[in-house]
């Protein structure tokens, strides 16, 4: 398993935490503090089902595929070559060609953009029927245009949906649903021999504090009842699998963990 560095962004932390940078009666103009993110995909090497990628990063060129507005509100810093998603797979020894299989967390276009690199094939893209219901919905009537753009969600992609609270992918990775930043969202445990338990959580936590002190992210989840009572679900199994838990842009927690190659 390798985890890659496909990007950085920075953004006001009001979007990822819940009453950061508010305004009070004793201190009505605060300093507004923006914070730098990373963008992670994960690559998975299977005996059984080779090469399999979890999320694939924002996309080549996204500031211009997101347009200004998008792209001054979540900015990107510190740009790299090696950040594109065939030159961070490359990095492990690999070539994207050989990708067999796409997981995906949630179809937001920081996590999903990368899509582009499998037009034209057959590679199967997995993600939660809930999630892939509610992404076309949202950009065909476009009630939550600009988190999902149409210049990813291809029907030509040859998309594979599941279903239910959870979906053993294969022997030792399960997605479980997780909903509340989005209908759909999934997390991704990964049962390693050698490192034990992983979890992935997409943006179920977009930085560690979301987590660990169970605060709620900011002006970003669409259903706030139900990413409490995910996050309660994901507690329980971090207890019982002592996982390690990868969160979907926290940069500190990024770090902690060598990354591809």
């Amino acid at each position: 398993m390798w985890l890659s560095h496909v990007g950085n962004l920075v953004a006001d932390e009001g979007f990822l935490m819940s009453g950061a940078n508010a305004a009070t009666a004793s201190n009505p103009s605060p300093t507004s503090v923006r914070r730098e993110m990373v963008m992670i995909s994960v690559l998975i090497s299977h005996p059984t089902e080779g090469l399999l990628l979890f999320e694939t990063g924002a996309g080549r060129d996204y500031p211009e595929v997101w347009g200004p507005q998008i792209s001054d509100i979540f900015a990107r810093v510190n740009y790299s070559q090696d950040h594109e998603l065939d030159a961070a797979i490359a990095k492990t020894g690999h070539s994207i060609k050989d990708v067999k299989g796409v997981i995906l967390g949630h179809l937001h276009l920081d996590h999903a953009g990368g899509l582009e690199h499998f037009r034209g094939t057959d590679v199967p893209i997995y993600v939660h029927e809930e999630e892939l219901k509610n992404a076309f919905y949202s950009v065909a009537a476009k009630t939550d245009l600009g988190s999902y753009l149409p210049t990813y969600l291809d029907i030509q992609l040859n998309w594979k949906s599941f279903h239910g609270d959870s979906w053993e992918v294969c022997s030792g990775l399960t997605m479980w649903l997780s909903a509340g930043h989005t209908p759909g969202l999934c997390i991704l445990q990964i049962n390693l021999a050698e490192s034990g338990t992983w979890i992935f959580t997409s943006d179920q936590y977009i930085v560690k504090e979301n987590y660990e002190n169970s605060r709620p992210q900011g002006w970003l989840p669409r259903d706030h009842a139900k990413s409490t009572k995910s996050h309660q679900t994901v507690q329980s199994m971090q207890k019982l699998t002592g996982a390690k838990l990868v969160f979907g842009h926290c940069k500190e927690t990024f770090l902690k963990y060598k990354s591809a190659p």
